[in-house]
């Protein structure tokens, strides 16, 4: 998913795709170990996913802090 559509995420909906992107994850990798998986480069893709999610979302919430303290 494009950073840009993140941004636009709340908080609670960036949780909810974090569980989303991590439930796939999980999914990848059993299918990758059972040899079932033929696109491996979409765990690669879900990891990056997760971790822009991760950093949009350590964003906001610094955001928030700082706006709460402003005041």
């Amino acid at each position: 998913m494009d950073a840009t559509k993140l941004r636009e995420l709340t908080l609670d909906e960036l949780q909810e795709k974090y569980s989303q992107y991590k439930e796939e994850l999980f999914n990848l990798r059993f299918q990758n170990a059972v040899g079932q998986l033929k696109n491996t480069s979409r765990i690669r893709d879900v990891r990056k996913t997760i971790a822009r999610v991760l950093t949009i979302a350590g964003e906001k919430r610094q955001a928030m802090a700082s706006d709460a303290a402003r005041r």
